[in-house]
């Protein structure tokens, strides 16, 4: 994580000297605060980072000894298809429209906005999908069984 860290550090480094030249520049308060919040932003990245950094064992990434071996293995669990997002992005077309047509709208979309939230926050532990993200020794282990015997739902 130290080089993600370094890498925060040095734009944050890199935009103040920029932000000053902004300023005395152009003399226009909106731009250099949106510059000086880019400032923050990416100094409170980079110290979380670096903060982090020391506190947990080199990755294979921040020694210069590894060996691209070392960073093998598992990294992680990537959902094959979803189709919250298209209702998410239903939801909020119908509350932003309804910021025109009328307070009704908002609140139909608003409830349609929670289902569609909670949909895509659950759909991996309840349902047809609940076990897509254990492996099965993982399931064995939990005594539950795979709820398809599919590589992929749509198959």
């Amino acid at each position: 994580m130290k080089i993600e860290g370094y890498l925060f550090a040095f734009i944050a480094a890199f935009f103040v000297p920029v932000t000053i030249v902004y300023w005395l520049l152009s003399k226009e308060p909106a731009g250099t605060a949106l510059l000086a919040l880019t400032i923050g932003l990416a100094f409170m990245i980079g110290y979380y980072l670096l903060f982090t950094a020391r506190r947990m064992e080199a990755r294979p990434e921040d020694r210069g000894d590894a060996e691209i071996s070392e960073g093998s293995g598992e990294v992680g669990f990537f959902p094959p298809h979803s189709w919250w997002p298209i209702a998410l992005a239903a939801s909020f077309t119908v509350t932003t429209v309804g910021l025109v047509i009328g307070p009704f709208l908002v609140a139909i979309g608003a409830g349609m906005l929670v289902v569609s939230i909670l949909g895509l926050l659950f759909e991996y532990y309840v349902g047809i999908n609940r076990s897509q993200g254990l492996t099965l020794g993982e399931l064995d282990a939990i005594g539950e069984s795979p709820t398809s015997n599919r590589k992929f739902l749509g198959e």
